[in-house]
């Protein structure tokens, strides 16, 4: 099943809950990030803008304006001086969030752009598409340095390894490629199962992936390209997958309606954390590893305890699905977007809401 294809829950009337809400996007919110001093929000939208707020009083500080289709992605540069978006429109726009002017447009895509990612030192940017192509550029100059092809299908997600030394690239012809981001010379070719919608590597730089289709979590060595672990358990496609900041956990979050936690090291299966009523789309570990968010289609986000399995917070009143959850970097706030135009950001403490933007 393709990774755009999603269940998406029955719009109800009643917004009292967003209140006080600000004057924000008009269409479906595709992704949230925040800077690295956690000092704005980055939000994409279906509207074709960029948004970026104010973290502490939830005041719109920029609309980025510019794309001609929906923006699909956003990312920050590590430094925080750039954010990157990328669009239906087949471009990666890059802005200075503090002017909110455009400083570049990267173009040279075929298709829509599906996701992007800084290298970590944020020396280049890594984008996937529909195109079946991932480009690497100079985010100084905008240049194509890399189009790496070799997919056969739609590329859905891109990551860097914690040491910048390796892209990977996940698709829907049911593999994930490894390449040398300096080279463009292709390292590894991991056969998975069905579409590969997520991958993240490990603190160590170990890579998990799963997708639509297939109800397992699989684990290689990107060294060697070795399986390690098939971590099966799920009984309905798993849609997000988290590593602890430590290395020591990861997440699962299925249409099963569960979330699972996993030894990486070992492949066992430490918990199984109950208490959907539908599927889990995000999973998002906290900067300090002591709590686990995750969103569902049942309309609510749930705070864990990964140490105990204990649910900890259950935030209600959402009036559709919960989408993305991200936490700040200083790990107080959990920004969460919805299968409509609304982000709130929720105190992570307590669950009360911060703003609705």
């Amino acid at each position: 099943m393709p990774c755009w294809i999603r269940k998406l829950s029955k719009i109800q009337k009643d917004w009292s809950f967003l209140q006080p809400t600000l004057e924000g996007h008009t269409s479906l919110i595709n992704a949230v990030a925040f800077s690295p001093d956690g000092g704005l929000v980055a939000s994409g939208s279906a509207d074709n803008t960029v948004k970026l707020w104010d973290e502490a009083t939830g005041v719109l500080r920029q609309t980025l304006e510019g794309h001609e289709g929906s923006v699909n992605t956003v990312a920050f540069s590590p430094g925080g001086k750039l954010v990157a978006s990328g669009s239906d429109d087949r471009t990666v726009r890059l802005w200075n969030p503090v002017r909110g002017d455009l400083q570049r447009t990267l173009e040279g895509h075929a298709n829509s752009v599906t996701a992007i990612a800084f290298s970590p030192d944020g020396k280049l940017i890594a984008s996937s598409s529909y195109d079946m192509t991932v480009k690497t550029w100079d985010p100084s100059t905008g240049a194509t340095l890399q189009t790496l092809g070799g997919h056969t299908n739609t590329v859905n997600t891109v990551a860097f390894s914690p040491d910048g030394k390796l892209v990977a690239s996940g698709s829907g012809d049911s593999t994930v490629r490894l390449w040398d981001p300096a080279t463009g010379i292709l390292r590894q070719t991991l056969n998975s199962t069905g579409w590969v919608c997520k991958l993240a590597f490990s603190p160590s730089g170990r890579l998990v992936t799963s997708g639509p289709g297939d109800n397992a979590v699989r684990i290689w060595d990107p060294a060697t390209g070795d399986l390690q672990h098939t971590l099966r358990g799920h009984t309905g496609s798993v849609n997000a997958v988290a590593f602890a900041p430590d290395g020591k956990l990861l997440a699962s979050g299925s249409n099963d309606n569960t979330i699972r936690l996993w030894d990486p090291a070992t492949g066992d299966l430490q918990r199984t954390l109950k208490g959907y009523s539908s599927w889990v789309n995000a999973v998002a570990f906290s900067p300090n590893g002591k709590l686990v968010a995750s969103g569902s289609d049942d309309r609510t986000v749930k705070l864990w305890d990964p140490a105990t399995g204990a649910l900890r917070q259950t935030l209600e009143g959402n009036t559709i699905s919960v989408n993305t959850v991200a936490f700040s970097p200083d790990d107080k706030l959990i920004a969460c977007s919805f299968g409509d135009n609304a982000v709130m950001l929720l105190n992570s403490a307590t669950g009360d809401l911060q703003q609705a933007i």
